[in-house]
Parts: structure tokens; C-alpha cells; sequence
């Protein structure tokens, strides 16, 4: 007997012993943000409404329907009059950029942002173990992650993730990268620097579908320092919950509706099919079908299959009533309510429309909506780093409080929908690249100055007979 007792007191303590191990081991495999740094170009980059006028103008082959349409687009948006652009469209050089415009673009944003973050946190890039870089549509050799290695003399053991053609979603894939690498080494700390060079994507042409992304895209990027040390616990300021990734690639109308391609002229441009609004609109509900679970509490869970029963209930009942009354409008709205399990909700600044039908599905408030609003007027669509733009204004008007929960959603070319969960660890209220402007934030109107400027393009009917203003010639 005592044999016994002896052999069943040593299994129980091997089984704690292995559940206490499985339960350290876990907490090493916590991803952290400790710091993070947007940017925000020189003030001689900013497009005011009279620069974009000029810029369109010496656009060549646009006649009075081309004008018409970028007013409609430009008004129409979201974007306001403080954006940035590459050095080589404000020098008027983005119809023929050259291999140094966006070597140069890349290297002013990392001496900035790089250099700050790293200073604020007090980190040496020596302690860098991972490095995973992001910039979609410009490669180098060597590549960008090779240039920042050799500008910050990063260790020759750093492991290093250069990601390309990725889109505006891409930000999300290099945490996903990170969150891996963090699951199977202890006591890493890692640099994600994320962004897109427009140096050599400005389109020249004339073809609707392409010139519109000359109106959204704008210069900006950000660089993130994240960990898995359990000694910075303290130090970080989110902590990532759950991460879920929705590739809609084998789909063709999905695949086709972002692209970076030819014009009937030969000129190359991003291409954005009309098909573009029903694709992401896909991705997004696969999307939300996966993570819900992941982050609602139980009790929306239940409330959902409750209200989800009855309505299979009465399905009959409303197709007759439909059909008696001629048809009706399907609603686009979830049945979830996201707010039982976020407090805030991160939306990527894709555009007026993008930020709406978001906020339209998830039954979201102005409150909710505001930080992406506001990031898209100042910074624009800053592509897979316009997150943390909206991060910051959030962090900059101190709405971020210990315990609350981040919901972060963005959309890339492919066609992508990735989404994820942060946990703020302590209060936060840092400005970032807020700090001078956030007071004049939310505006009283976001009108554009666009229609004061040219909405006299509206009442022009003869392209052959028509005069621009003097400030446009």
C-alpha cells in the first residue's frame, strides 16, 4: 500500500509538473508590442488642393470626362488637404521615376521612424533577433530588409523576412510571422517595419480604373517593435490575442480585382476592378465567420444561434411576405454584435466607402468610425501601415485604457481579409505622429476643397471649348 501511495504521489506530481511546463512554455509564446513608430514625412511633401490641381493637369492624355470623374473621386473619398507624396511627384518627376527615387523614399522613412523607435524604446539594434519587412510594390537588390541590416549594423545571426506584393494587408501577415516564429523560440525580440514605396507607382494614363489609385495612396509606414520576453511584459502596450487570415487567391474575380498592370498604352498602373467592393465584401464575412468565435463572449454566441433558430422559424412566413410584396432589400448588416467583445475598432483607411460599409455591417457608431475617418483625411491611405495611424490617433485622444480590447481589420490585393485582436496592457496616450495637429481633430467639416476650387469642371458640356483657371496653367 504504501508502495502504491508512493507511486501514485510521484505520477501526480510528474502530471503538474507537466501541466505547470505547458503553462510556462505558453507564456513564453506571448506576442507583445512594445513600441511602436508611424511616420510623417517633411511639410515640402504635403499635397495641398492647388499642388493636386497642378499635378492632375500635367497628367497627359486627360480630357474634361477624366477631370470630371477625379473630381467626383477626390471630393468624394475621404482625403484632406495634408497628405504627403514622394519627392519625385512633388519635383515633378513621377512620370518617369528612377530606381534612386525609391531607394531614396525608403530610406528617409527608415532613418525616421526606425531611428526614433529604436531611441525610444532605449534598444540597440544589436538586440534585434528578427527582422520582417514589408513593402509591396518596390524591390531592390539587396533588398530593403539587406539595406536596414547594413544601416542599423544589425547582428549577422538576425532572421530576416522581406515580403513583397502582399498589399494593404500585409502589416497583419508580418505579425502573423512574428507570432509564429515567437511560438517555437523563447526570449526574441523583433522589428516589423511596414510600409510602400510610391516613387515608381504613380500612374500616367488615362484609364478610370487606374487613376484612382493616384487619388487614394499616399506616403507613409510605420515601424513596430515587438517581443515574446516575458521580463518586458510590463513594458509593452498591447498584447496580441488572436490573428486570423482569409485568402480568397483561387477565386478569379477575386484574384483579378487588385492588380498592378499595363494600360491599352503600355502605361503600368494598380488596376481596381468595380467587382472590387463584392470581393471584399466576401473575404470579410469569411473572415468574421472564423474569428468571431474567437473573440465574443459566449452569451453573444448563444443570443446568436437563439435569434438564428427562430429566423430559420419564420423563413417561409417571409419569403411569402416578399414575394406579396414584390421583393425587398437584403440587409448587409451582422447578426453579431462585435461590441460585446471589442472596444475599439481598428479599420483599415482604404477609403470613404471602405470605412462606411464596415462601419455599416458591424453596426458600428461615428465614435467607433472616427479614428479611420480621421486618419484618412490627414495621412490618406498609407497602404498596409495606415493600422497604426488609426492605432495612434486612438492612443493620441487617450481612449486607450488597460484591459480594452483592439479589433484590427484590413484588406489586400489577392484577394485578402485578415483580421486580429490586441488586449491594451497598460493606459496608453502617447501622440505619435499626432502630436501637433490632434486637437484640430475631429474637424467641423471634412468637405473637401476640391468642389470649391473645380466644381466648375461640373457645368463644362464642350471638351473642345473650355479654359482652365490661370493657377492651373
Amino acid at each position: 500500500m504504501e508502495f502504491l501511495s508512493l507511486l501514485y504521489g510521484v505520477l501526480a506530481l510528474y502530471i503538474c509538473f507537466l501541466i505547470w511546463k505547458l503553462l510556462d512554455q505558453k507564456r513564453d509564446q506571448e506576442c507583445y508590442i512594445l513600441d511602436y513608430q508611424c511616420y510623417k514625412p517633411t511639410q515640402d511633401r504635403m499635397l495641398g488642393t492647388e499642388f493636386c490641381g497642378k499635378l492632375i493637369r500635367r497628367t497627359e492624355n486627360l480630357g474634361l470626362n477624366e477631370y470630371k470623374f477625379l473630381l467626383k473621386s477626390i471630393v468624394s473619398c475621404g482625403i484632406g488637404e495634408q497628405t504627403y507624396a514622394p519627392r519625385n511627384v512633388i519635383e515633378g518627376r513621377e512620370a518617369s521615376p528612377t530606381l534612386n527615387d525609391g531607394i531614396s523614399e525608403m530610406e528617409e522613412f527608415f532613418d525616421d521612424s526606425i531611428a526614433k523607435l529604436l531611441a525610444r524604446s532605449a534598444t540597440s539594434p544589436s538586440e534585434i533577433d528578427v527582422l520582417v519587412v514589408n513593402i509591396s510594390m518596390f524591390t531592390s537588390v539587396p533588398s530593403l530588409s539587406s539595406l536596414i541590416i547594413n544601416r542599423y549594423k544589425l547582428r549577422h545571426d538576425v532572421k530576416v523576412y522581406n515580403i513583397t506584393g502582399m498589399g494593404c494587408s500585409a502589416s497583419l501577415i508580418s505579425v502573423d510571422i512574428v507570432k509564429n516564429i515567437f511560438k517555437s523560440q523563447r526570449n526574441k525580440l523583433a522589428l516589423l517595419v511596414t510600409s510602400e514605396s510610391l516613387s515608381p507607382n504613380w500612374y500616367p494614363g488615362s484609364n478610370r480604373s487606374m487613376i484612382l489609385a493616384n487619388c487614394l495612396f499616399r506616403t507613409g509606414g510605420c515601424a513596430i517593435l515587438l517581443t515574446n520576453k516575458r521580463s518586458l511584459k510590463n513594458k509593452s502596450i498591447l498584447k496580441l490575442k488572436c490573428l486570423v487570415r482569409t485568402h480568397h487567391g483561387a477565386r478569379d474575380d477575386s484574384y483579378n480585382c487588385c492588380l498592378k498592370k499595363e494600360d491599352e498604352r503600355g502605361a503600368v498602373g494598380f488596376y481596381l476592378s468595380k467587382t472590387l467592393p463584392l470581393v471584399a465584401t466576401r473575404a470579410f464575412v469569411e473572415n468574421l465567420r472564423v474569428i468571431s468565435p474567437k473573440i465574443l463572449p459566449i452569451r453573444e454566441l448563444v443570443r446568436f444561434l437563439v435569434v438564428s433558430h427562430f429566423k430559420k422559424l419564420k423563413i417561409a412566413s417571409f419569403c411569402s411576405s416578399k414575394s406579396s410584396s414584390g421583393g425587398g432589400t437584403k440587409s448587409t448588416k451582422s447578426p453579431l454584435n462585435f461590441k460585446t467583445g471589442v472596444d475599439h475598432f481598428c479599420l483599415h483607411t482604404g477609403g470613404k466607402a471602405v470605412i462606411d460599409g464596415v462601419g455599416k455591417s458591424l453596426d458600428l457608431s461615428e465614435y467607433d468610425l472616427e479614428p479611420a475617418r480621421m486618419t484618412l483625411h490627414r495621412f490618406g491611405n498609407t497602404s498596409a501601415g495606415s493600422l497604426w495611424y488609426v492605432l495612434g490617433y486612438m492612443e493620441a485622444k487617450k481612449r486607450l485604457k488597460k484591459g480594452d480590447r483592439v479589433f484590427m481589420i484590413s484588406f489586400g490585393a489577392g484577394f485578402k481579409c485578415n483580421s486580429c485582436l490586441w488586449e491594451v496592457m497598460k493606459d496608453v496616450g502617447d501622440a505619435n505622429v499626432w502630436e501637433d495637429c490632434i486637437d484640430d481633430y475631429p474637424p467641423e467639416s471634412l468637405i473637401n476643397p476640391f468642389m470649391e476650387k473645380y466644381g466648375w469642371l461640373n457645368e463644362v458640356e464642350d471638351e473642345t471649348n473650355f479654359e482652365l483657371p490661370e493657377f492651373l496653367k
